[in-house]
This record gives C-alpha cells, sequence and structure tokens, in this order.
C-alpha cells in the first residue's frame, strides 16, 4: 500500500463505519446556499416578500459507497409586518450514521433606515440520529459494541442575524449552540460541535436585462479548518441563472437556475473535486425547487435575487 492509498482509505473507513468517530458529526454543506438561506441563517425567515417552500437533493462524491446525501425541506414567511416564521427539516446520511433535524424558526425585523432592515433570528428543534451498524465493514463482526445499534435524540437551539437592503445583505449565524457527545459503553461515537456562519452578498445591476450576485460564505467550527465558499451569479432577463463557485481547497462548481414562472425556481449545481479523493468519484450533484406560495407584496417589479 503505498503513501496514497492509506489515507483514502482511512477516509472511506470514516464514511462507511461511523465509529469512535474522530470525524464530528456537523452540518451538511450546500452549494447553493444563496438559495438555502434560511436552513443556515434564522434571520432570513420571513425577509421576503413571498410565502416560500424550497426542496433541496444533494448527492456528494457520487461512486463512493456511504459517501454524503442530503435532502432539506423549508418554508418561512411573514406572520406580520415584522414578525417571520419558518419550518425546516433535514434528512443527512453519512455511512451508517443517518440524522434527522427538524426546526422551527422566529425572526423579528427592526427598521434600521429607509432602506435597511436587521432581521433578528432564533430557531429551536431536535436532532435524531441513528447508527446502523449493520451497514458498516469492520474486522470482528462478533465485537458487542456492533451489536446494537444507537439511537439519540438531542435538543437544538441556534441564533441569526441578517442585515440587509435592497441590492445586499450579511449574516452571521449559527445552527445550533448545544455541544454534545455520545458515549457507547464508555467509547466515544460521535461529537457535535457548533458551526458558525459569516455570509455576504451583492447584487450589481449590470444592465436592464442583466445583474450579477458575488456571495461569499465562511464556516467555522472549532478544531477545524476554516471554510470559505465564493460564487458568482448572473440572471439574464429575470428568468435564467448562470454561475460559478470555489470551495477553499475542496471543489469548483457550476450553477444554473431557471425561473420557470413568477412562483417556480428550479436550480442544478455540480462540484468538482480538487483533492486527491477526485480519483474515486464522479462528483457532487445538487438539485434545488423553489416555489413562492404567496407574494405579499403585489407591486413587487422583479425578483430580489437573495
Amino acid at each position: 500500500m503505498d503513501a496514497f492509498q492509506l489515507p483514502i482509505k482511512l477516509l472511506l473507513f470514516c464514511l462507511i463505519v461511523p465509529v469512535y468517530m474522530l470525524c464530528a458529526q456537523q452540518p451538511p454543506q450546500y452549494t447553493q446556499y444563496m438559495y438555502n438561506t434560511m436552513v443556515l441563517n434564522s434571520g432570513y425567515t420571513g425577509t421576503s416578500s413571498k410565502i416560500e417552500a424550497l426542496l433541496l437533493h444533494r448527492s456528494q462524491w457520487l461512486g463512493i459507497d456511504g459517501a454524503p446525501e442530503n435532502q432539506s425541506f423549508s418554508i418561512h414567511g411573514k406572520l406580520k409586518e415584522k414578525i417571520g416564521l419558518g419550518l425546516s427539516a433535514t434528512n443527512d446520511n453519512l455511512g451508517a450514521a443517518n440524522a434527522i433535524e427538524i426546526n422551527g424558526n422566529f425572526a423579528y425585523e427592526i427598521r434600521t433606515g429607509y432602506y435597511t432592515k436587521l432581521s433578528l433570528g432564533i430557531n429551536a428543534g431536535v436532532n435524531l440520529l441513528n447508527i446502523d451498524y449493520t451497514k458498516g465493514i469492520y474486522n470482528n463482526q462478533q465485537d458487542p459494541l456492533f451489536q446494537e445499534n444507537l439511537s439519540s435524540t438531542r435538543p437544538i437551539l441556534g441564533f441569526g442575524a441578517f442585515f440587509y437592503g435592497t441590492n445586499w445583505y450579511t449574516g452571521l449565524s449559527t445552527q445550533n449552540i448545544l455541544n454534545s457527545q455520545i458515549f457507547d459503553d464508555s467509547e466515544l461515537v460521535t461529537n457535535r460541535k457548533s458551526q458558525y456562519y459569516l455570509m455576504g452578498g451583492y447584487v450589481f445591476d449590470l444592465s436592464e436585462r442583466l445583474k450579477f450576485k458575488p456571495t461569499v460564505l465562511t464556516k467555522y467550527v472549532s478544531a477545524a479548518p476554516l471554510t470559505v465558499d465564493v460564487s458568482g451569479n448572473f440572471l439574464i432577463d429575470e428568468k435564467l441563472s448562470l454561475g460559478l463557485a470555489y470551495r477553499y481547497d475542496d471543489a469548483v462548481s457550476a450553477l444554473a437556475g431557471f425561473n420557470l414562472s413568477e412562483k417556480f425556481f428550479i436550480g442544478y449545481a455540480y462540484d468538482y473535486t480538487l483533492t486527491d479523493l477526485n480519483n474515486y468519484n464522479d462528483g457532487s450533484h445538487e438539485i434545488i425547487l423553489k416555489y413562492n406560495i404567496f407574494d405579499r407584496n403585489k407591486r413587487a417589479l422583479s425578483p430580489r435575487f437573495f
């Protein structure tokens, strides 16, 4: 076994058999984060003039058994002029582990200027973690640690601040401030740490038919490298969006989206892995469907594009 094969095999072991997890359980990553903002920042809840429902599916590192796979659903809107309510649910699979998270979101909006608002949000819910050891591969099939599957229910509590104007936004948030560890027969199985997000974006009106939106998302978790995602999307004739994204030292992505109507949007992203893991997978795929159920602002002339 050469020096290159060894780390790959260790990584696959971490994916397929999440026992003694040195790989901590962390929230899934999204390439189309700019369309899935409420799942990352509760302060975004209700900031749109529409009631929005969203579905997202992500298959990461296609071709590797046990690689991450995620589905996400969210819906949010304004209850009153300053109050936003939302609900989100995610289903995250990684090897033998499955985590379901359900969150209720509340946000209160403060006008800070003629064109600017600050929305402060909170999310609360539960994390349902299940580890099915029958999906793993290990040397000693008789090890008592692997004879009984693991199930755990843990609380979630997060907060977010979303500050925005007519053509820009910035936000700071965490999905969960409650760190936790799960032990099985005194052995550490999984360790969950808080992950913090710093995001921002700006919409440039290049012409009557063309807009350009650069965005950035920074993710920080204790004892792990800082992760930075940057993207640039063009919106053509308020219908077609095309863009590129880069995740530092990890992947480059192509993005495309289309407003099928004033209410329905579909988007797709493909990630090309830049690490040595590229030799073992066929990239990552992500599709998103967004439906604007009701537009409170009847006089809105065009999408806000964030």
